[in-house]
């Protein structure tokens, strides 16, 4: 048997921090170097969660990272930061979240008293998320390797049996949700490094979505298409990679978006549109027209989701682009990130 011949189709000579905030250049270390030598059928769906069967149960399996700098910042940490995002990539892949083991990073030197902090973070975040941390693994590195610690996850989930959610399965007339406002978590992280002259009254927005993703889900069943946590990128880069996916064109009521004021106002000071800044506690869905507007009574009566909002449509042109239309008439397109205007938020 001859062994394959892979062709990397990456052409960058060295990484760099814009390759893992979640735009373009994410998307091209992942299509250009990871893919062309670990391609299958279930990878190269690139979910936030991969699916398999066992013994006729649906599973649904993660894994993630966090090396968010400050260790510690208003609304959250690192450790209520992995729990979180990780079980919120299971919720958003239908699954309800079950198990997760985690591996610590430590630095030498790193103070007892901040791991242990981060431990009892982590503890009690996946206690409100209603699941178990059931195994994992330690290591240390030298002093000055780590900046201080880095936490990495996998997390394990039931997939509900009713959804199921793909880019194929979107359509014309098909409805844009948001589950809450967005860009909290990527502001409140920046500010709190102090590299800044900016002060305003933010917490990061980290939970687990699990509860508003069931509310959703027992709402409208089927007719949820596709779910995404809009983390690294923000919401433009989620809506564009679907758009792409699903050859559909994602048009946005601008208006319609919520988006904090403290938050709009730090994005106009510093040049950076609300749609690309990160979020950990919200999610984006697209669902069939007939059941929307239940679906949206449905996030917002469920606690956390009172400012969920339908910000748009799925149309058949201009396909592969997301345009956002204002109140006045006028429309952009909302691209995915380019480089990395905010390294490290999660």
């Amino acid at each position: 048997m001859v062994a394959e011949i892979v062709t990397a189709r990456f052409t960058d000579e060295r990484v760099e921090l814009a390759h893992g905030a979640g735009g373009k250049a994410s998307r091209r270390l992942v299509e250009g170097l990871l893919l062309p030598y670990l391609s299958n059928a279930i990878l190269d769906e690139l979910g936030d969660a991969a699916h398999l069967e066992v013994h006729g149960a649906k599973l649904a399996f993660t894994a993630d990272s966090f090396v968010v700098k400050p260790l510690a910042f208003p609304g959250g940490s690192i450790g209520e930061l992995a729990v979180n995002g990780t079980v919120n990539d299971l919720a958003v892949s239908g699954a309800k979240p079950l198990a997760l083991v985690m591996t610590l990073i430590l630095e030498a030197g790193l103070s007892t008293s901040i791991v242990e902090r981060e431990i009892a973070a982590m503890a009690e975040a996946a206690r409100r998320a209603g699941v178990l941390i059931v195994g994992g693994d330690t290591k240390v590195v030298e002093h000055g390797k780590a900046d201080g610690l880095y936490i990495t996850t996998a997390g394990i989930g039931l997939t509900d049996a009713r959804l199921h959610l793909a880019p194929s399965n979107v359509h014309v007339g098909d409805k844009v949700l948001l589950s809450g406002p967005v860009g909290d978590h990527g502001i409140t992280v920046l500010l709190a490094r102090g590299e800044i002259d900016l002060e305003a009254d933010l917490r990061s927005d980290t939970r687990s979505v699990w509860p508003l993703v069931s509310a959703l889900i027992d709402a409208a069943a089927s007719s949820v298409r596709w779910m995404r946590d809009p983390t690294r990128g923000g919401a433009a880069t989620a809506l564009n990679e679907l758009a792409r996916a699903a050859k559909v064109a994602i048009v946005l009521d601008e208006e319609s978006v919520p988006v904090r004021p403290a938050v709009r106002g730090a994005c106009e000071i510093l040049g950076l549109d609300p749609l690309h800044i990160a979020c950990e506690g919200q999610f984006v869905a697209i669902v069939a027209p007939e059941r929307a507007d239940a679906a949206l009574e449905a996030l917002r009566r469920a606690p956390g989701g009172e400012e969920a909002a339908l910000i748009g449509e799925i149309q058949e042109a201009p396909a592969g682009l997301v345009i956002a239309r204002s109140a006045y008439g006028g429309s952009r397109v909302v691209d995915m990130l380019v480089g990395d205007p905010l390294p490290r938020i999660c």
